[in-house]
């Protein structure tokens, strides 16, 4: 991954995305709420957010977070997705043992619960209903629950600017979907673009 980091380098500032967001509503704010696309219609567009020229991850930070912050591209994160699809090895290298991606894959919340009994969902366009978490991802329990076409232990997780990444093993496959609309909650497009995949599946 030789483009992933807590701030874009000089070298490579002109690579880097503007994010938007509506020109109305839809703000950080309004945390917890699901998307309503009859609302988006009446925003009246969109407005930059944060700028690819004056980002303040133009500049190198002080502050490692372990849940967001980083930038990236399309190839590190398929190839981070495709490291855990193989349950720990990339190119021949192994990087995590075997039942360490399996574990990471469990549910870890107390007593088996989803993610909607322990509390709020926040930037998101789902209650959380049928998804647990395991390490470091979501982890799916039942799809039938979750309102969403997939496998039972499909794993993913998305960022602030609406992307997304999962990764299902029962149909050896992953998706990552880049993005830069702020904040997630605003448009159920992760939604929908997961629906358009497992709807293509023909065998």
């Amino acid at each position: 991954m030789h483009d992933t980091g807590f701030h874009v380098a000089k070298a490579k500032q002109s690579r880097f995305a503007a994010c938007y967001a509506p020109l109305s509503g839809g703000s950080l704010a309004g945390l917890g709420t699901k998307a309503d696309p009859s609302e988006v219609a009446r925003r009246g567009g969109l407005k930059l957010q944060d700028t690819s020229s004056d980002s303040r991850f133009l500049s190198p930070t002080t502050l490692f977070s372990g849940g967001g912050g980083l930038t990236g591209t399309l190839r590190d994160y398929g190839r981070f997705c495709q490291m855990l699809l193989n349950r720990g090895e990339l190119d021949g290298t192994r990087l995590l043992g075997r039942k360490t991606v399996e574990f990471m894959r469990m549910n870890q919340l107390p007593d088996g619960r989803d993610m909607a009994a322990m509390g709020q969902p926040v930037w998101s366009e789902t209650t959380y209903e049928g998804i647990g978490f395991g390490l470091g991802f979501a982890v799916v329990l039942d799809p039938v629950k979750a309102h969403i076409i997939t496998s039972p232990g499909e794993h993913h997780w998305g960022g602030a600017a609406s992307t997304f990444f999962w990764i299902d093993p029962v149909e050896d496959l992953f998706a990552v979907f880049l993005t830069q609309l702020m904040p997630s909650s605003i448009y159920p497009i992760r939604r929908e673009l997961r629906t358009a995949v497992y709807q293509a599946l023909i065998d």
